[in-house]
């Protein structure tokens, strides 16, 4: 079953943008294959200003969210695959969703049909992202 998360993160924007707020994307700045300035990262998270006014050629699908965004005054080209979006919300309110953290790898859960050694006990939940934003919860 594909994963739910990419179909979430165009619902919330698209959610966002319709409530005349900004949308905001916590961005895990050290998952593979993300292409954002590092030097706006702090503690390996970026936070994202995702908004039409902010960005240009803004592309969400399945696999990332890709645009052109302006970081002191300098554009660049971002790219984010979908397992390095930790949350989605709204600047204003904070209104949106946090996800789980997700490893970077496809198929680490088993090795030969065993568990993977890397894999925490099933009852503990991951570690969540920590930062500014201040989520509720979307229902």
């Amino acid at each position: 079953m594909n994963s739910s998360r990419p179909y979430l993160v165009r619902a919330l924007y698209e959610w966002i943008v319709d409530n005349d707020c900004t949308p905001h994307m916590l961005v895990n700045s050290e998952f593979p294959a993300v292409q954002v300035p590092q030097g706006f990262a702090s503690d390996g998270q970026i936070v994202l200003n995702i908004s039409p006014s902010a960005v240009r050629h803004l592309h969400m699908d399945n696999e990332a969210v890709s645009f052109e965004g302006r970081f002191g005054g300098v554009p660049h080209t971002l790219y984010v695959p979908i397992g390095a979006i930790l949350g989605i919300y709204a600047r204003e309110n904070g209104q949106g969703m946090v996800f789980d953290l997700e490893s970077p790898f496809e198929d680490d859960e088993t090795i030969d049909g065993e568990e993977g050694d890397d894999m925490p006990p099933p009852d503990t939940e991951p570690p969540r992202p920590s930062g500014r934003p201040s989520l509720k919860v979307v229902k």
